[in-house]
Order: structure tokens, then sequence, then C-alpha cells
């Protein structure tokens, strides 16, 4: 101990009591702590990133998609025709075909309106495929816009059924029937996914932010490939939910928060689990951040008395 912290340890109070004394004192090494946390937490984050990290596989386009599940994309194709999609009878904001997500007695989703407008039909086949130069496709093409749209129903609708109905969905063993222009629209779809170019004609041309991809996920979403990818790796919605990553970043952990709430009754059951699911985080967020000035609540962790495994006291 240098001079000059001796000559401290000596100094007196008004009463005489020297600060040694009057304050209880121990040796305390900083630096050493920091480092021995560090190389800890360094030694944990490796070893439980090694054990539980989540797949880092490439984006899915289009084109794979096309080339592995030919039939799921066909039949994709024909329920975005017939209206009977996820995004066809989605509502807001894409359309109003439905009221959509409400939180009791507000309607949030109808009350947000269409603000990305979809028609799944038109702009997820009908505009792509009608790009082709084929002649046999724009044939089917310009059937499909000359009926009326409860025939244009009709076609799509019983094509969909005869692809449920054929042998594990294969669209060349579909029975006979009158199905309209379908069957040629949904194979051009197949053509245009495949040669890579159906990516690039539902990406929109008229945004500032170039490619949007909200149509070509829409329609990958629509369909049973993107799922089955996902359960592949345990990551399906009743398989505690799937986690996105960026690159070779880690994922987003705070989205366990809402994941864990669609895995238990009443949510897991509930087709307005999405708005419960936020309006139930809403108020617990609320709640954590007014802990300090709750009643009761903010004596917790006073009563739990966790801080002593941290902040050990010293003396008497």
């Amino acid at each position: 101990m240098s001079a000059q912290l001796r000559r401290r340890g000596a100094r007196r109070h008004d009463d005489g009591t020297p600060d040694s004394h009057r304050f209880p004192t121990r040796r305390y090494d900083l630096v050493k702590e920091f480092l021995v946390a560090l190389f800890v937490m360094a030694f944990l984050t490796a070893l439980l990133a090694a054990v539980f990290s989540s797949p880092d596989d490439k984006a899915i386009t289009l084109q794979q998609w096309a080339r592995q599940a030919p039939d799921d994309l066909v039949a994709t194709a024909a329920a975005e025709l017939a209206g009977t999609s996820t995004t066809a009878s989605y509502g807001a904001p894409y359309n109003t075909a439905s009221p959509g997500q409400d939180l009791g007695p507000l309607a949030l989703q109808r009350w947000a309106g269409v603000r990305i407008a979809i028609n799944a039909a038109k702009d997820l086949v009908i505009d792509p495929v009608s790009t082709m130069t084929d002649t046999d496709v724009i044939a089917a093409v310009t059937t499909w816009n000359a009926a009326r749209p409860n025939q244009q129903t009709a076609w799509a609708g019983s094509y969909s059924d005869a692809l449920a109905a054929a042998p594990n969905g294969d669209r060349t063993a579909v029975a006979a029937g009158d199905y309209g222009p379908v069957p040629a629209l949904t194979n051009a779809e197949l053509t245009l996914a495949s040669s890579g170019a159906l990516e690039g004609l539902l990406a929109a041309k008229d945004t500032f932010y170039m490619p949007d991809s909200t149509k070509p996920l829409l329609l990958l979403s629509d369909g049973s490939y993107l799922e089955g990818k996902a359960r592949d790796q345990s990551l399906g919605g009743d398989q505690w939910g799937m986690m996105n990553e960026t690159g070779n970043y880690p994922g987003q952990p705070w989205l366990w928060g809402y994941t864990f709430w669609y895995q238990v009754s009443p949510f897991s059951t509930s087709g307005n689990a999405d708005a419960l699911v936020w309006g139930l985080m809403a108020a617990l967020s609320v709640v954590v951040t007014l802990v300090p000035w709750i009643p009761g609540l903010r004596r917790i962790p006073q009563a739990v008395k966790v801080h002593r495994l941290i902040w050990r006291k010293h003396g008497k």
C-alpha cells in the first residue's frame, strides 16, 4: 500500500474514528472480475450456440419450390384462381374478403384497411402468365378474362378439388372434368417458376424500394412447401414457432415471448390468436414498464432477496 493510501487510512473524522473503522472494507480486483466474467460468458455463448443454434439455410426461391414440389405449386396457383388460398381470403391489408382479426369489440384488422391491395388470381397468376408468348397460354388467358367471375370460380374450384382427390396430389393424374383454362394457366405458372422468371415478375416495379418481395412471399406461403420445410426443422407453428436469421447472425430471441402463447390454450385453438397474443403482450409490456410504480409488485425483488446472491453483505 502506498504512502498516500496509508495516509488516507490513518485519516480520522471529527469524532476520532478512523476511516478503516467507520466503514467495512475489503480488497477488490475489478479488472480480474471483468475478465473472468468475460471468459465465462464467451465460453457459455459458444457452447450454447453450438448446442442450440438454429439452422442457417439459404432463402427458399420460387424456382426451388417449382423444381422440388411442382404439384404443390400447381395446387397453390389453382387456389389463388379459386379465391380459396390464404392470401385471397385473408382480408386487410390485402383485400376485403374477410373481417380479419379483432380484439374484443376492436376490429383492428378492418380498421387498418386495405393498404397493400392484392388480387390473388390476377396479381399472382394471370398477370405473370400473361407475359408469356406461347399461343396456348395466350388463349387460356383470353378465355379466363372473358369469363364471368362465377364461371372462373367454378373452373378453378373444380380443378382444386380434382387435384386434392388425385393420388398424392399428382397433377398428371387428375380426373377429367370441366376445368376451363385453369390447367393451362397453372402449368404456365409452373413453367415460369421453374425457369426462375416468376420471382422477378411478381416483384413490384412501382415502389421506391426494389425489389418488393411481398407477392412472391405471399404465393410461397400459400403453399405447403414452406411449412413442410419448417416442420422438417421442428420449427412449425405448434413446434414453438419459427425463428428468423439474417445471414450468419443469431436469430431473434425476443420472439419467444410471442411464440410461447401460441402453444397454450385458448390461443392455440383460437382463430383470433394473432390479435389476442398482440393484446396480451402489449398489456404485459405496460405492466413491466410500470413495475416501479405498482404497489406490492415493486416490492417483489426486495421480498425474494435475489440481489443477495450477487451483492453479498460484508460485515455486520
